[in-house]
């Protein structure tokens, strides 16, 4: 146990607290159980470990932090962690990487039901399920997903410009007296362009070949270590699914043809409906469609995006601007909007009642002219002119 406490002390005084992101505060760490998911590589770990340090310093104590590969947890089990914790005086568990260890959530819902004075908080990947076979831990956890960077916190992380949420409403309604803001502190169109490139993840260096390199590592650990475990995905079929990743980048947006698709990885269509919703869940695809509340299981996309922008560099070789710009949009409004493909009337509807066609500075209104509550969102721009507003507006979203 030492070696635990030991390793803790050491991870928590190597975490910096100068730039915290904002879903710290809309944690709320004081429930018993609480779940934080997200793809690898968007800051769950960082986020923890920041918490800890503000929270309770540096040593172990009425805190743990440990993460489930360590070798500790070859020859103990959780269990033996949280009662000797619990005996010590220990108050929060921050158990990391959960998915890694295999009877994670039976034994944290008897950790909670044997020790009810005792908080603990995981993390894990966006592919796991809270609602398991082993213990349902849906009723009792509360859960957040984490996110990479929006264009907002790119400014800040790695720009040092400190600008505010604005919510959707307000960007349709403000968007002046916004884009006035923004403006007044930076040339926005220019950070836009980079952002695109190397903003989204938090581990950008400077250095963008190392920064893909990264990615490319995080693209390998999903697909052949976590899509196979939580997602059936036989491990001879792994080199396939990047193959579909890789098509897709060079592809998308993809009007989607799955018996294309299907012919083109010499599989069925079922399989490959199965692994366009495990990547949509391991967030390295968002699939749209023209009516949400319709779509039913194994129902094909209308339409298909990488997750962010970066992919696209990271692994796509042709990189049109106008599919990349379309991916930004869509990925920065689904973190807390319903979007749908607008087939014929715009390219996407938010919420079911707002349209927004997105393009470059010439992008005219002639699709939605006739269309209520219907936008533009133009690259190379830095003020709204009317209704049409400029595309990184929608990256203040969070």
């Amino acid at each position: 146990m030492e070696t635990l406490f030991m390793k803790h002390n050491i991870l928590i005084s190597q975490v910096d607290t100068e730039i915290i992101r904002d879903i710290m505060y809309s944690i709320n760490w004081e429930k018993q159980l609480v779940a934080i998911r997200g793809s690898r590589g968007v800051g769950k770990t960082t986020l923890i470990r920041q918490y800890i340090k503000q929270k309770y310093g540096v040593q172990a104590g009425e805190a743990l932090y440990c993460t489930l590969d360590s070798m500790f947890f070859a020859n103990h089990t959780l269990l033996e962690l949280a009662e000797y914790f619990h005996l010590m005086g220990g108050k929060h568990l921050f158990l990391d990487e959960v998915h890694k260890y295999p009877s994670w959530s039976r034994e944290i819902k008897e950790i909670i039901d044997l020790y009810p004075d005792l908080k603990v908080t995981f993390s894990g990947s966006s592919l796991i399920q809270i609602l398991n076979a082993d213990a349902d831990l849906s009723r009792r956890v509360l859960s957040y997903t984490m996110e990479g960077l929006s264009f907002r916190e790119f400014l800040r992380f790695y720009k040092g410009i400190k600008l505010p949420v604005c919510k959707l409403s307000d960007i349709l309604s403000s968007a002046s007296e916004i884009c006035k803001e923004v403006n007044a502190v930076c040339r926005p169109q220019q950070m836009f362009e980079e952002y695109l490139r190397v903003g989204y993840y938090p581990f950008y260096d400077g250095n963008p070949d190392e920064y893909y390199s990264r990615i490319e590592n995080v693209l390998n650990f999903i697909i052949d270590q976590e899509m196979t475990q939580f997602c059936g995905v036989e491990p001879s079929y792994t080199r396939r699914l990047k193959a579909m990743l890789l098509y897709l980048a060079e592809n998308v947006p993809f009007e989607v043809n799955i018996v294309k698709l299907a012919n083109y990885l010499d599989l069925n269509k079922h399989t490959v409906l199965s692994y366009l919703d495990s990547l949509r869940r391991a967030e390295l695809l968002h699939l749209l469609y023209s009516d949400n509340k319709s779509v039913t299981k194994m129902q094909k996309p209308d339409k298909i995006y990488l997750h962010n922008p970066n992919l696209f560099y990271a692994i796509g070789q042709q990189k049109q601007i106008g599919t990349i710009r379309e991916c930004f949009a869509v990925n920065q409004l689904a973190t807390s909007h319903s979007v749908e493909y607008g087939k014929a009337n715009g390219d996407f509807l938010i919420d079911g009642k707002i349209t927004f066609e997105v393009g470059g500075q010439g992008k005219t209104f002639d699709q939605i002219a006739n269309l209520p509550d219907s936008y533009i969102l133009a690259d190379m721009m830095e003020y709204p002119v009317g209704k049409k507003l400029p595309l990184w507006i929608v990256g203040m979203i969070y």
